[in-house]
């Protein structure tokens, strides 16, 4: 006869549920698994149970996040998959180029698809990865040198490349880079003022994303920044310019989306020839459906040449826009199709706020949706809200941020003088305004 103690072992027994249920899915799916965690986090699991022990050594990733070379060298040593599908390096202790050559090196033989790089220092990269002939994304930061031999690049499945401060053998080497990737459909250049010659030119990108920066006297130097761009396929393009030359961009006729920010300090009796450029590349913006615009700090260049500009753009329902009062009115009137419209910056002109002498058709019938980010409560803000409000027909929701304020006078003035924003006059009696604090 069993005992009551035997009898509540056996229940245990029969009502327990296995503890290690993840050990009994297939390698092939844990080490899928495994394949999101770093290569380090993927070596710990080795702890969980025996059958865990080399299953790491499976895995199609190695993702090293400061490690030391030795730690490197042992996971490349003790691998038993010969094929690799992403290799991330982030190394931020200096070693030499023989190190970092051997590792690139070892992932490149192994039919690698996705490399990023990021070096603390800066370092010659291998030759065989501008030839590799499985990558499909390189994404490189802080390393270099790219090299200046166009017959020596080629990555025929290349489909999306990041360039981030990296180093350059000469001023070609980027457009070689460019043009050995046939397939390549997105790329990221970041760049300081020293590359004095930035051409991109390819039939395949469709998103482009340049940013040219500058640190401190370098900025100076005239001599600097020629921007050429030749993208017919681009759908997104972001350009961070701060360049001083000229802008030179050839059609854009598949571009939906912008985002572009002009940096320019040259005086406006200076800076005519590239007031020119900027505005000509304007008109290369004229099919885009989204618009994101900062001239803020540039502005006092192309309003010299702004008279001239007759831009019409047909499909942009969306604006957001840092400039002054003038340019808001561009858009306007140019802009009939505009629905939504985010003012993140709006200086004053020398002669103040200037109401057009007919309202623009885009208040009349599309605008829907405006947000006023970062109100100061300065008078031409009021006037341009009140404008507006009383000319938009079809508008839904204005949305008026103003900044924090420090104390609690200023909160309460700047309270004071938002509301008699709800006292203006609409032309819509379903607009709802709303008045908030970021």
């Amino acid at each position: 006869m069993e005992t009551t103690k035997q009898y509540s072992r056996k229940r245990r027994k029969q009502n327990a549920i296995p503890i290690d249920r993840l050990s009994e899915l297939p390698d092939s799916v844990l080490c899928h698994i495994l394949s999101f965690l770093s290569t380090q986090e993927s070596v710990a699991t080795t702890i969980l149970a025996k059958s865990w022990r080399y299953l790491w050594t499976f895995v199609p990733n190695l993702i090293f996040h400061f490690e030391d070379s030795d730690t490197i060298n042992r996971v490349l040593l003790l691998r038993k998959l010969q094929k690799i599908n992403t290799f991330r390096l982030n190394y931020g202790v200096d070693c030499n180029a023989y190190q970092v050559d051997t590792w690139i090196t070892f992932a490149v033989e192994r039919n690698v698809e996705n490399v990023d790089i990021y070096l603390s220092f800066h370092v010659d990269l291998p030759r065989c990865l501008f030839t590799c002939e499985t990558l499909v994304d390189l994404s490189l930061e802080n390393c270099g040198l790219v090299p200046d031999i166009g017959s020596a690049i080629c990555l025929p499945h290349l489909k999306k490349l990041h360039l981030m401060y990296v180093g350059y053998e000469g001023e070609e080497s980027l457009s070689h880079i460019v043009s050995g990737c046939p397939v390549l459909e997105e790329l990221l250049v970041q760049l300081y003022v020293e590359y004095s010659s930035c051409r991109i030119s390819s039939p395949t990108i469709k998103r482009l994303m340049v940013n040219y920066l500058f640190e401190g006297e370098r900025y100076d130097n005239r001599d600097y920044n020629k921007m050429e761009i030749d993208t017919p396929a681009v759908v997104y393009l972001q350009l961070l310019d701060c360049t001083k030359q000229y802008i030179k961009c050839g059609a854009l006729t598949s571009l939906t989306e912008a985002d572009i920010e002009i940096f320019n300090s040259i005086k406006p009796q200076d800076g005519f020839p590239y007031s020119r450029s900027v505005v000509g590349f304007f008109d290369r913006l004229c099919n885009v459906e989204c618009l994101k615009l900062d001239l803020s700090r540039c502005t006092e260049i192309i309003d010299s040449v702004l008279s001239a500009w007759t831009i019409s753009f047909h499909n942009l329902a969306k604006l957001e826009l840092s400039s002054d009062c003038c340019f808001l009115l561009k858009f306007l009137e140019n802009a009939d199709n505009l629905e939504i419209l985010i003012l993140r910056e709006v200086h004053e002109e020398m002669k103040g706020w200037m109401e057009p002498q007919r309202v623009p058709a885009c208040l009349l019938s599309r605008l829907r949706i405006i947000k006023l980010a970062g109100i100061k409560g300065k008078k031409h803000e009021f006037e341009i809200i009140r404008y507006l409000l009383r000319n938009a027909k079809v508008l839904e929701r204005v949305e008026v941020v103003y900044p924090s304020s420090r104390n609690s006078v200023e909160k309460m003035f700047m309270m004071y003088k938002l509301k008699e924003i709800l006292l203006f006059e609409r032309g819509s009696k379903a607009c709802e305004v709303v008045v908030s604090k970021f």
